[in-house]
């Protein structure tokens, strides 16, 4: 049985408290929301942090409105919230994991999701016996020996649709509030894949007004009611009468970070969605879609699936419109 180690629980009431003792505890100190990704890492000996400082009893942090929410807004509540069930944000936290999860894991901690591989996400043993790898206590990534980087995935399931709408972050730290677009708060790298520093909290996501656009989000995995993502496509589309006046396509679990297509973006707009474009998006994405042999499936095959889920997701929003 894996047991968490032993630690300092700390609850804080109010931002400026959370953001002081995360000072006093400096870099043994840690957030935690919902605890689904940070306790199980814990652990496995992944992260190890004395303090742990939970954000969940912060008013601030639940904020429900349709242009802002909170980052401790349960995934299960954020699916249930009517203006947003039939949304691609709604739909993106109703697929994580299972209802259980769901209904402990929030908003900000799906967004900032620790990368993932099957190198690393194993027992301290496990991951000893074969010398530690470069995320943690190693200094070779064993998916790509000979690569300077970790190539650990993102598996964030909101993540992807809060890069194609546009959305925006708003984060608090000891040197005072700033805002990041979504696609600017994640790197391709499996270690460092967050501008975010240790001493900010994510405070609130920043939806776009609905005006004019919609966004759908297609997910692959293997068992359809729990695992993580090995394939996310996030379509966003600006409509302007029939025709598309911008898109966004947004690939989730094949790179260390959400892959934004520009060119599969871009050959779609100014004229209507028609099966032409449609295929010549699904091929555009297909191209730079790279999965590693990290996750679960042959990766060939996903690399295939990213032409099949784009295409869907297209038609899905041509439908709609």
């Amino acid at each position: 049985m894996l047991r968490l180690p032993s630690f300092r629980y700390l609850q804080p009431k109010s931002l400026a408290e959370a953001v002081a003792l995360k000072a006093d505890a400096g870099p043994d100190g840690m957030y935690v929301a919902g605890g689904t990704d940070l306790y199980p890492n814990m652990k496995r000996r992944h992260q190890e942090p004395k303090t742990v400082i939970s954000l969940m009893g912060i008013p601030d942090l639940r904020t429900m409105e349709r242009e802002k929410l909170g980052t401790c807004v349960t995934l299960s509540t954020l699916s249930n919230i009517p203006s947003f069930q039939h949304s691609a944000v709604g739909t993106a936290a109703r697929l994580v994991s299972t209802p259980l999860l769901r209904n402990m894991g929030t908003l900000g901690g799906n967004l900032c999701l620790d990368t993932r591989c099957n190198y690393y996400n194993q027992s301290y043993e496990w991951r000893k016996s074969i010398d530690f790898c470069m995320k943690k206590d190693g200094k070779i990534c064993w998916v790509a020996p000979s690569s300077p980087r970790c190539w650990a995935v993102s598996s964030s399931d909101v993540a992807p649709v809060m890069v194609a709408i546009g959305a925006e972050y708003r984060l608090l730290g000891p040197q005072g509030e700033r805002v990041v677009p979504a696609a600017r708060f994640y790197h391709n790298d499996g270690i460092n894949y967050l501008t975010k520093q240790p001493d900010e909290i994510l405070v609130d996501v920043r939806l776009p007004a609905p005006d004019g656009w919609d966004a759908v989000y297609h997910k692959l995995r293997r068992r359809g009611s729990f695992d993580f993502p090995v394939l996310g496509v996030a379509a966003w589309v600006q409509w302007k009468g029939k025709n598309v006046a911008a898109a966004r396509i947004v690939l989730g679990g094949v790179a260390s970070y959400p892959q934004e297509v520009a060119e599969a973006g871009a050959v779609l707009m100014g004229a209507p969605l028609c099966d032409e474009s449609i295929a010549a998006a699904a091929e555009a994405a297909y191209r730079p879609s790279k999965p590693m042999d990290n996750t679960d499936f042959d990766l060939s095959w996903r690399k295939q699936m990213t032409r099949v889920y784009v295409k869907r997701a297209l038609d899905e929003l041509r439908a709609r419109h």
